[in-house]
């Protein structure tokens, strides 16, 4: 017997081809997210479902499929579901967590040294045919080596950024719910007491209640105005038109994103600032990684249905 399950976005081939070894799949064909009502009308027989961050995964989502079983996630983040109502109705949430920790981290890394040196206006001045040719002062930006990394959440990304930023000869000072036990050097402290002493902060926290517009006004205020501030976890985290102001009244430096508020919106203003570098959401955005991503998810739908133990559950 074939079970069916529901895929909101085409995956890598490797995983629909596992998928396909127990499931009769429904495979979103548009080059676009599925609307809330497409998903309504496409899961009332499902088994199993694999969304993404960007489906909204609610009680009128989960009504909609009496005979779900499972609910993977193609993603670390799962803030998109309603795990409480999934778990109430015996419904199995899972997540992809540590396979892309690394190529999250180096995206990250990616984003601070481009923040901090100024690679985009250089890169779109030398396109415009505007380079003058050397000068004293031009594009002068941020010395990494040796500064303060202030990092915000220091779990499995955060680590890995801290790690990076060790070879830089930085000194590491995080936040977060509590101290860790760490294998390298790293101080923990309290939000504010990092915000005033760090020369980059990274943040690496999920979004929640608590999270939710963490860093705002107050807390641009407090920071360094030579701080350059990167995300890479979650857009809303950081209150984001608060941030346009910040940077347009260079309270701070710069800031480095890979993540929005609203995404794909942008705040306004936001675009035209010349001190922030914007990515689109490709932190996981390796072919490695996004493959092993997908084979995970499938993996997990698959111990579901089976009666096993995904690798990867959140309820």
């Amino acid at each position: 017997m074939k079970y069916k399950a529901l895929i909101t976005r085409a995956l890598p081939d490797a995983a629909q081809q596992k998928l396909s070894e127990v499931f009769d799949l429904v495979i979103n064909p548009h080059d676009r997210a599925l609307t809330h009502d497409e998903i309504i009308l496409q899961i009332a027989d499902c088994d199993a479902l694999i969304c993404l961050l960007t489906d909204t995964i609610d009680k009128a989502v989960i009504d909609a499929a009496p005979r779900l079983k499972a609910i993977c996630n193609y993603a670390v983040g799962y803030n998109n579901i309603d795990v409480e109502y999934a778990t109430a109705k015996g419904i199995v949430v899972c997540n992809t967590p540590g396979v892309l920790t690394e190529s999250t981290a180096d995206l990250a890394w990616a984003l601070l040294m481009s923040a901090a040196r100024r690679i985009v206006e250089g890169d779109q001045m030398m396109r415009r045919g505007e380079f003058p040719g050397w000068e004293p002062l031009m594009l002068l930006g941020n010395d990494v080596w040796g500064k303060t990394i202030g990092i915000i959440g220091m779990g499995r990304i955060g680590q890995a950024m801290a790690r990076r930023a060790g070879g830089f000869g930085m000194k590491v000072l995080y936040s977060g719910s509590a101290a860790k036990a760490l294998d390298f050097p790293a101080t923990y402290c309290d939000l504010d007491s990092l915000l005033q002493q760090s020369d980059f902060i990274s943040i690496h926290a999920p979004l929640t209640v608590q999270t939710r517009h963490m860093i705002g006004t107050p807390q641009f205020e407090q920071m360094k105005d030579t701080a350059v501030l990167i995300n890479t976890a979650r857009g809303a985290i950081i209150n984001e038109a608060e941030l346009v102001l910040a940077l347009q009244n260079k309270t701070i430096s710069a800031a480095g994103l890979d993540v929005y508020e609203r995404e794909p919106a942008l705040a306004q203003g936001l675009a035209a600032l010349p001190n922030v570098v914007l990515a689109p959401h490709i932190g996981s955005a390796s072919i490695d990684t996004r493959t092993r991503m997908a084979i995970m998810t499938a993996e997990n739908a698959i111990a579901v249905i089976l009666g096993q133990e995904p690798i990867a559950r959140v309820n």
